[in-house]
């Protein structure tokens, strides 16, 4: 018999599949998905540097949903809201993911590609060097907190009767369907009248220099 004209094993096929085990159950083992692609568990380490590897794989598949133009947008701020629109969208997709890609270093070179991208973007507009990484760390834990709010279950405050609380009661009667899309609201909104108040304080400290 001839070779098969698409190979059983490759990087793609691995990482669909690692992604998949992640969305059905929250975790992967290079077992279980030399078992779903019907290969020895030897044959996966051949295209891929152990679990880490795979883990950048995962972080690829789910980043590449980003929309890589929105850092291209001017000025500087509607690019950062463009980009954390998009980012959420992208991790809401695969919320089992976010624990497991959030705990491990980011090595994947796509991604740190982009991350350059948003450090050069703060510091084209003026952000002082010391100020960017928590800027952009702050935007990612409000985009992953609120991805991952997206998935949590409708019901997120069961009240009892042991332990009287009448004005939270209050309020969650209040609370809409979209809550998690109005909460990100909220937070994108400060972050973002934050990092112009940043912005203009560096500013003007240049001009009073």
């Amino acid at each position: 018999m001839g070779r098969p004209r698409t190979p059983l094993l490759d990087r793609e096929r691995i990482g669909t599949t690692a992604l998949q085990l992640i969305d059905e159950q929250g975790e992967f083992s290079v077992p279980q998905i030399a078992r779903r692609l019907g290969v020895q568990t030897g044959s996966v380490y051949h295209h891929v540097d152990g679990r880490d590897g795979i883990v950048e794989l995962l972080r690829e598949r789910v980043a590449s949903a980003i929309d890589p133009g929105t850092l291209d947008l001017a000025p500087w701020d509607a690019a950062l809201e463009a980009w954390a629109r998009s980012y959420r969208a992208a991790f809401a997709a695969h919320p089992r993911a976010i624990p497991l890609l959030m705990t491990s270093p980011v090595r994947a070179p796509r991604v740190l590609e982009q991350y350059e991208r948003a450090v050069t973007l703060l510091l084209d507009a003026g952000f002082p060097v010391a100020e960017v990484m928590p800027l952009i760390i702050a935007l990612e834990n409000l985009v992953l907190g609120s991805a991952l709010d997206l998935a949590a279950p409708e019901t997120m405050w069961e009240l009892s009767e042991r332990t009287p609380t009448p004005r939270l009661a209050q309020a969650l009667a209040e609370v809409a369907e979209d809550r998690a899309d109005r909460a990100f609201e909220v937070g994108l909104t400060g972050f973002l009248a934050h990092a112009r108040a940043l912005r203009n304080a560096n500013g003007e400290g240049r001009t009073s220099g």
